[in-house]
């Protein structure tokens, strides 16, 4: 599991070791990972999924000691809450790298144990702005568009090995990492925690649910832009002028 120092990731972390799964936990700051892998009875390797070598490395000592693999979860995710016009180039990239790139690599790196272990699962923790597009966060935004088409475009092909895909697109969520708080106050009232998305995986797990929005009423985001897109760009642009 990628992303699983804290947040979701924990929280998915601690329902699966609770349902009696053996987790290897992956992300970037070992302060974080030695006590939650402790308390969980688990293992971890620090990782930035970012860079595809070592990606490829955690991976290969992972298999070594796991050659099947039953499920991968991806959920390493950064913010980045400016638009394409005044956002620092690095920033840019490192939001595509670490959100849409590191899903990629991951799911290349341990297909191997994935394809051993055969039904397995891939969960991938993309957002509702995978579908819909805003300008305060247009790299996010972007770089969760980029996940949302990774993941339907792998589902078809992982199905035809065993593999089931399981892509879930939570709202607002608050987190160490995605603090709400600056949210207008009608939106604030629809803020869940991570507890509420572990569990929902936890169920699409048990339910094989494949796509899905939480909370669910996000699902007509999505389709309301791609119907009315032109309406959407005079309302937000409308936004921004009174701002």
């Amino acid at each position: 599991m990628t992303g699983a120092s804290s947040g979701i990731g924990a929280e998915i972390a601690r329902g699966l070791a609770g349902k009696g799964w053996h987790c290897v936990l992956l992300a970037r700051r070992e302060d974080r990972l030695r006590p939650l892998a402790e308390e969980i009875g688990g293992e971890y390797e620090l990782c930035d999924v970012s860079d595809r070598s070592v990606v490829e490395s955690v991976a290969a000592r992972v298999l070594e000691r796991h050659p099947r693999i039953h499920l991968l979860v991806n959920n390493a995710g950064i913010p980045a809450r400016a638009t394409f016009l005044d956002g620092g180039p690095e920033a840019i990239e490192s939001v595509l790298r670490t959100n849409y790139l590191g899903s990629v690599w991951c799911l290349r790196a341990f297909l191997p144990g994935l394809e051993a272990a055969a039904p397995a699962d891939v969960v991938n923790i993309v957002s509702v702005v995978g579908e819909v597009a805003f300008p305060p966060s247009g790299p996010y935004v972007a770089s969760k568009h980029a996940q949302l088409a990774f993941s339907r475009a792998t589902a078809p092909e992982l199905r035809n090995r065993g593999i089931r895909v399981h892509t879930v697109k939570p709202g607002f969520v608050e987190t160490e990492g995605f603090p709400q708080s600056a949210l207008p106050p009608l939106a604030r009232r629809v803020v869940v925690g991570p507890k509420r998305i572990a569990r929902h995986v936890l169920a699409s797990l048990e339910h094989g649910r494949g796509e899905s929005s939480v909370p669910r009423f996000y699902t007509v985001a999505g389709p309301l832009q791609a119907l009315f897109p032109n309406l959407f760009v005079l309302i937000l642009a409308g936004r921004r002028r009174r701002r």
